[in-house]
């Protein structure tokens, strides 16, 4: 008898446990939803040696957000951002997550930049189940193995350098191809991507140099290129690393192609280097933002210019807020598609239900339960007279 009532005692005592973990669980996902707002959280770099590149994600996120909620929000409900500083440093970035979730009690994450930085976070977002849309990084740890809340818009470093490679080997016809990147997760991702990329042409890189993720001790990387008589460079890193790397090699008299992903931040980039006159290639994941009023393909481009100059007119137009701009475009339209009785699988869910959404910026937009990221094409620009300029490949 007491065996019996025993086991009666510890069946009351799992039913109430998990009774009280779906109750938790149905409470988390209604974290951040009030009658009249859904609170949204990010953590990126608002100044440092990255600063341009996260100021400009949350602007181009914002003039979207902003008007949005001026025409009156989703649903019934304005969208809050709470934006902090990480200064592009990942344990930073990880005590700005953890506040996010615990204490800010936010929806979910956005507009995260970096690839060392947001890795970082994963094990925060796993145990929260909590949404992260829109990163400003093509990392492939992000997108493999798929993981239900990461949504990524952008295409990958790997298709980046993927399509650089091409272009380098087949249309330029070079074969010395050289690789300078950050040391950290960034870095290695983009030497991965170059080398998986190589290796189809029985080709590998003839050299490699690093600096250190917020030095500019480009120095010795320059150095090691040079000796190999790399013919192009591949470059995985940020806007002032990347620019002392080619004035110096200038200064030297080596002149090889410099090829940039995207997340060297192109505007800046040309700024720092002024009318320099060399062979210096990036691709974009975006189109370029300020376009012809005949290309009617590229209506997204135009109105994310007109809101720009409306919530901030200091700013110039540029390739890294117009994708968080469209970041911004991507969550609306999940809340949208969500509804009213809103919580994050729902919203997840209505995320990967979005299938060829025109933004108007040539590249439709799709998801799945299968696929998280939402945007695969490249685009290739070029440096002239100070300023990147998109040529079709």
């Amino acid at each position: 008898m007491k065996k019996c009532v025993t086991l009666w005692v510890l069946a009351v005592i799992v039913l109430a446990c998990g009774n009280t973990n779906e109750s938790q669980t149905s409470t988390t996902q209604l974290l951040g939803i009030t009658e009249d707002e859904i609170l949204v959280g990010s953590s990126l770099a608002l100044g440092g040696h990255a600063g341009y590149l996260g100021t400009q994600t949350l602007h181009g996120a914002m003039a979207y957000i902003n008007h949005v909620n001026r025409q009156g929000g989703i649903h019934g409900r304005k969208i809050r951002v709470i934006a902090y500083d990480d200064g592009y440093d990942p344990p930073r970035c990880v005590t700005n997550t953890q506040k996010l979730i615990v204490q800010d009690k936010v929806f979910t994450l956005f507009c995260y930049v970096g690839t060392p930085t947001t890795v970082k976070i994963l094990p925060l977002v796993e145990e929260a189940r909590i949404p992260v849309v829109g990163m400003f990084t093509g990392a492939n740890a992000l997108r493999e193995p798929l993981n239900r809340y990461l949504i990524n818009v952008r295409a990958s470093y790997y298709q980046e350098t993927g399509a650089a490679v091409k272009h380098l080997v087949e249309a330029m016809k070079l074969k010395k191809i050289a690789v300078f990147y950050q040391y950290d997760a960034y870095g290695f991702d983009g030497l991965k991507g170059t080398e998986i990329a190589l290796r189809p042409y029985r080709l590998v890189p003839v050299a490699t140099g690093t600096y250190i993720r917020g030095t500019l001790d480009v120095d010795g990387g320059l150095r090691k290129i040079m000796a190999a008589q790399a013919e192009a460079v591949v470059m995985i890193g940020t806007y002032e690393p990347c620019a002392k790397f080619i004035r110096l090699a200038k200064e030297r008299h080596f002149s090889p192609v410099f090829y940039n992903v995207s997340f060297v931040g192109a505007d800046e980039l040309a700024r720092l280097l002024g009318q320099i006159e060399e062979k210096i290639i990036v691709t974009q994941v975006v189109p370029p933002p300020e376009v012809s009023d005949s290309n009617k393909k590229l209506w997204g481009a135009r109105e994310y210019v007109a809101l720009l100059k409306q919530y901030y007119p200091s700013d110039r137009p540029n390739f890294v807020s117009l994708e968080g701009y469209i970041n911004a475009k991507v969550l609306v339209e999940g809340l949208e598609r969500a509804g009213r009785e809103l919580n994050r699988e729902k919203f997840i869910n209505a995320i990967e239900s979005i299938q060829k959404l025109d933004l108007g910026i040539a590249n439709l937009l799709s998801f799945s339960p299968r696929d998280h990221q939402g945007l695969e094409r490249v685009y290739f620009t070029h440096l002239q007279d100070g300023k990147f300029v998109w040529r079709n490949h």
